[in-house]
């Protein structure tokens, strides 16, 4: 089952830049919502979903409420056992959309990346629907310098992060050279303010569900800078030579040099590049914050006798005799009617350094079916690993009929995570859960 559905992932999935948004056009929306049935891990509960987005202007609103009901009529616990879930049901507050001189979002945070992402990647705040947060974006080109700029969660220590860039050249006569004006400078930090963030040994207590004996390193904080040079700036046509450099504070340093290029064939078809080659230096690992960070921070591995936490720190201090390596993403759109977008790492001396982010929705207004499909998998070992569902892995698929324009009937399935709890309800890791969902939903679509 896991291995057929990986499959049709792949089938309909190619490498890609960056995470295309689907945000409802200004004066346009969407009314949404479903109801199915739902086994969680082999339990059965019948599901309510009410996912609305709506835009006016360069504003917009995206809600998702979601109800697991048992048998016996009781609400899932995990639904709504945090502040943070209450919360998540405004699922985004947005003012336009990445890349844009201003971009502002609050709520969940899906794909977000810093410059070129080589400290901060394809970084999600939510790691499964029991583990849903809100955080906040502030995104601002003046056009000669400005700042993006991310915090992670409300409620608790995260991830928060800012990267300033300059160009230079535009405040002199010689900004208005079609090349050399545009050179950008960037500084970036980045850090973890979590509790947990650079813990390094420890073991759990099963009798008094507490840690023992944590050795905790503090927080964990990076800087950086990167160049940026604009080689062909046109409207059907962009592309972009840069250059990173990163050091993590207390670990080690790492370089990237690649090249982004963009395509726009007036509008009908959207393509995106990158190529990257990464220098890798011993205690360092490139986009330390990405697609699974949240899982990977800190998770209780309870396999062993003793229960013992894995934990991102570890990597980090076990990163011993790193090799360079390639980075390379491709995505297409097409007409507004598909999205193929994807990523895959891989260094050249270490065998478990496969990481791979893969995406696709195919839902066009004049044809009977919709596919959707996101997948991650970090720490791949070989091609046959690319197939295996497990804890460094993270899957949606939704494959669906329109029996009617505004009817869908589909089946999800998800493999995600969901919260270990301690004692006194705070979560102490992650374990892979798995939903399954035939579903019924209501897409209706207006403008105003």
């Amino acid at each position: 089952m896991k291995k057929l559905l990986l499959f049709f992932v792949i089938l309909f999935t190619v490498q890609s830049f960056a995470q295309f948004q689907n945000f409802p056009r200004p004066g346009n929306g969407e009314v949404s919502g479903g109801l199915g049935l739902n086994w969680i891990d082999g339990d059965l509960y019948y599901a309510f979903h009410f996912t609305p987005e709506i835009a006016f202007a360069n504003f917009g609103v995206g809600l998702d409420l979601q109800l697991d009901i048992s048998s016996k009529g009781n609400i899932r616990k995990e639904n709504f056992n945090e502040f943070s879930d209450y919360l998540s049901i405004i699922r985004y507050l947005r003012y336009g959309v990445k890349n844009d001189p201003l971009f502002v979002k609050l709520g969940a945070l899906d794909y977000y990346s810093l410059g070129h992402g080589s400290i901060m990647y394809n970084y999600n705040n939510s790691p499964g629907f029991d583990a849903r947060k809100a955080g906040l974006i502030v995104d601002i080109d003046f056009g000669e310098f400005g700042f993006e700029s991310i915090y992670s969660r409300f409620g608790e220590a995260g991830v928060v992060g800012l990267r300033g860039f300059v160009r230079p050249l535009k405040f002199t006569s010689v900004g208005d050279m079609p090349i050399i004006g545009n050179l950008e400078v960037g500084a970036t930090y980045a850090g973890d303010f979590n509790d947990k963030a650079g813990i390094i040994s420890g073991y759990y207590n099963q009798t008094t569900n507490n840690f023992v004996s944590l050795t905790d390193g503090g927080s964990t904080n990076i800087i950086g800078f990167d160049l940026g040079l604009p080689v062909i700036n046109t409207s059907m046509l962009n592309a972009e030579l840069y250059f990173d450099y990163a050091k993590i504070l207390d670990f080690g340093s790492g370089a990237a040099a690649g090249f982004i290029v963009n395509l726009n064939a007036l509008g009908a078809v959207k393509a995106t590049a990158k190529l990257e080659r990464r220098f890798n230096g011993d205690n360092y690992i490139p986009s330390y914050f990405n697609s699974l960070y949240e899982v990977e921070r800190f998770n209780l591995d309870t396999s062993a006798v003793v229960p013992f936490p894995r934990t991102k720190a570890q990597q980090l201090q076990a990163a011993a005799n790193m090799s360079n390596g390639f980075y390379g993403e491709l995505g297409v759109s097409v007409l507004n009617m598909f999205d193929i977008i994807g990523s895959y790492q891989r260094l050249d001396k270490n065998p478990t350094s496969g990481i791979l982010h893969l995406g696709t929705e195919i839902a066009p207004e004049d044809v009977s079916f919709v596919v959707r499909a996101g997948y991650d998998k970090i720490n791949i070992q070989d091609e046959k690993d690319l197939f295996t569902l497990d804890d460094r892995s993270y899957l949606f698929f939704e494959l669906g009929y329109k029996p009617m324009p505004y009817l869908i009937v589909s089946l999800v399935y998800s493999w995600m995570f969901t919260p270990l709890r301690g004692a006194d309800d705070t979560i102490i890791g992650y374990e892979p859960q798995k939903r399954i969902e035939p579903r019924v939903s209501f897409v209706y679509p207006f403008n105003f």
